[in-house]
């Protein structure tokens, strides 16, 4: 027996592959609600209605799903490219990080000073990103262990910051940083919830990032260098250029995150802010194969899976850390399918 790259992968099991390995993750996790005691079907039932139960749960769920689609197409972008930007998170919160550091202080109107801000919190978070890939193009480092190693350092900076400089005076000692002036608040998607415009932003980036990959010339070349990067340098692409700016792009993304988590939801910056968004977004992207119209499928997947566990945790007792356990199994049941739809066995 042996593994045959398939010339050509069929639709239809690049549809199916996402549904197959959800299906599976879905039952291993059964197994271990199972041994908890509870009812996997019981429990998954109060998941979903813990997700779309309510208005109130489903503009819950669609707030998560915001910062997730973002950092999933950050993931999609470089991993076309066989850049292996695993600091997402870092990226995460450098934007935020700027984005309420400026935002407490910045004299603009409130429809000017937005988009300013979140310009600025994806120039921070490409700037970032462009170290690793600057290292792994000049030195030939590891992209996988710098960026993952930069996440801890800028956590490790954000929690400086918070706990001296940027201190919030009036945060009664909980570590926060200032918060952005409340005329860059994004307004309110549906009133009464936390739901803000900055979800149509997140669609939009989606549909920008498609259109980039899939009409533009660099997005061709993107995909050249994903696929054969010595083919691609033969054909006359330059690969340091497509890459670093795959790098300024994906970081781009993964800090709009941070800015529009911050200006939509927290207004300041805590070390606490992320419930791993960043890493996270690593799953999303290879639910959704890598492709931009699939990361907001997928995100949204993986918001539900996350607040439908708190629910299904209240209501059947089972540790609402199975989360963390069904989008992990995801991952990894997605690589398994997507080997089986890139290679067939032959005998």
């Amino acid at each position: 027996m042996r593994l045959e790259r398939r010339a050509h992968v069929p639709l239809h099991l690049v549809i199916i592959a996402p549904l197959i390995a959800i299906a599976v993750a879905l039952i291993l996790a059964g197994g271990l609600i199972a041994a908890a005691g509870v009812n996997p079907l019981s429990a998954y039932g109060e998941m979903l209605r813990g997700a779309f139960g309510s208005r109130l749960s489903v503009t819950e769920m669609l707030t998560r799903a915001t910062p997730l689609i973002l950092t999933g197409l950050a993931a999609a972008v470089a991993f076309r490219a066989r850049l292996w930007n695993i600091g997402a998170e870092g990226q995460f919160f450098i934007g935020a990080l700027v984005t309420a550091w400026i935002g407490h202080s910045l004299a603009l109107p409130g429809p000017i000073g937005i988009p300013v801000l979140m310009a600025m919190g994806m120039v921070a978070g490409a700037l970032l990103l462009a170290i690793p890939a600057y290292l792994r193009l000049r030195f030939s480092v590891d992209e996988v262990v710098t960026t993952l190693l930069l996440n801890f350092i800028v956590i490790l900076f954000v929690g400086m910051m918070v706990e001296g400089p940027l201190r919030d005076p009036l945060a009664f000692g909980w570590p926060s940083s200032v918060p952005v002036d409340g005329d860059f608040r994004l307004p309110d998607l549906v009133p009464r919830t936390r739901l803000h415009i900055g979800f149509v932003f997140a669609i939009a980036a989606a549909g920008a990032v498609w259109l980039v990959l899939a009409r533009t010339v660099f997005g061709a070349e993107t995909r050249a260098a994903g696929l054969n990067a010595t083919a691609a340098a033969f054909a006359g692409i330059s690969l340091p250029r497509t890459l670093m700016g795959v790098a300024l792009l994906s970081g781009a993304l993964a800090g709009l995150a941070g800015s529009v988590e911050v200006l939509g939801v927290t207004a300041g910056v805590t070390t606490t802010m992320s419930p791993g968004f960043g890493y996270a977004g690593i799953v999303v992207a290879m639910l959704a194969a890598l492709h931009p119209a699939g990361v907001v499928t997928a995100a949204i997947f993986v918001a539900t899976v996350f607040v439908g566990a708190d629910a299904m945790s209240r209501a059947s007792g089972v540790p609402s850390f199975i989360a963390d356990v069904i989008v992990a199994l995801c991952l990894l049941t997605m690589l398994v399918a997507l080997m089986f739809t890139t290679y067939r066995i032959r005998r």
